[in-house]
């Protein structure tokens, strides 16, 4: 940004000394140099301060970790890679067989143990048995009933389902793999579809001038030579520099004493319907750059617009690397 406004000055100087004819003396080349040192250095430090820009944006966006709730074999992979699926939606299929023999067993048992009760009763009431033969008939009908219920719940997540409406991307789970209840191993990530979150991050020199409300501008590295309009919704009141989370060792000054300033997170709302047109090209983690005008210096925010925008032209060149 800083470059481009000493290359538009340059480019300007070039053109007065050449248009007015000006001799390049020791006198006007050190005036043009000092005057463009102090003119740009003030602007700069201007409209720096009060109309703030971050050259890292991105789109965020939620993700679920797929887990089944039971351990088992995948033997069948429903759920295609970015199709749109509504909740509910079958994503795949674990082997059922032992979750079946489970269940078939306790129904079993159960239907048994019901048919002891019942008879049970019976004998009771003819003084034949004891109480504590019903007792123990009772009880275990109720050992039975839980135990039936759970195995019957571990039966119907042998199918995975969608937790809402979204999306599964880069599906590399296939029949045969083994499949683990256990949260650190999910087999695939769910992206539910909702809105979209930007946030710029901004430098805390800018903080005093970075308020919800204000009027915001955004350019995507995947769309040049486009600038949409947004608004400041929330500057977020923590970063991760200051985090210090709980365990059972004393913090010290190394470990606190992260050099790295860290930067202000500055979530934008994009309202440019222009931007409309574009929601769909622009996938979950897009990178860009924006801006935020403040309510001070007026007339130097138009400075700001014109830098993002050529930075927006500029994306039309690919760096080499």
């Amino acid at each position: 940004m800083d470059l481009l406004l000493i290359l538009t000055y340059a480019s300007l100087c070039i053109v007065v000394f050449k248009v007015f004819k000006i001799p390049l003396t020791k006198w006007t080349v050190p005036t043009a140099v000092l005057g463009g040192i102090f003119l740009i250095g003030a602007l700069i430090l201007a409209m720096n301060y009060n109309h703030p820009y971050s050259e890292i944006t991105r789109s965020y966006f939620a993700t679920v970790p797929v887990v089944p709730q039971v351990t088992g074999q995948v033997i069948e992979v429903s759920g295609h890679a970015n199709e749109v699926l509504e909740a509910g939606d079958v994503l795949l299929k674990l082997d059922p067989v032992p979750f079946e023999a489970a269940v078939a067993t306790l129904e079993a048992e159960l239907k048994q143990a019901q048919l002891d009760l019942s008879r049970a009763r019976t004998l009771v009431k003819k003084k034949v048995m004891a109480q504590s033969d019903l007792d123990r008939a009772q009880s275990r009908v109720a050992e039975l009933e839980p135990k039936l219920t759970e195995a019957r719940w571990k039966l119907d997540n042998t199918v995975v389902r969608a937790p809402s409406r979204g999306f599964v991307t880069q599906v590399t789970v296939r029949p045969g793999v083994m499949a683990a209840s256990l949260p650190l191993r999910p087999v695939m990530v769910f992206v539910p579809i909702e809105e979209r979150i930007f946030v710029g991050w901004f430098r805390q020199n800018s903080l005093l001038r970075l308020k919800k409300g204000y009027e915001a501008e955004v350019a995507f590295d995947g769309i040049p030579g486009q600038v949409f309009s947004a608004s400041v919704i929330e500057v977020l009141p923590a970063m991760a520099q200051g985090q210090v989370p709980a365990s059972g060792v004393l913090n010290d000054g190394a470990s606190l004493a992260n050099r790295f300033p860290g930067r202000v997170a500055v979530k934008l709302k994009i309202d440019d319907p222009e931007f409309d047109q574009y929601q769909k090209q622009i996938p979950g983690g897009a990178f860009g750059q924006s801006a935020v005008y403040s309510d001070y210096m007026h007339h130097v925010a138009i400075m700001r617009k014109i830098l993002l925008r050529m930075a927006s032209w500029v994306n039309y060149v690919f760096p080499f690397h």
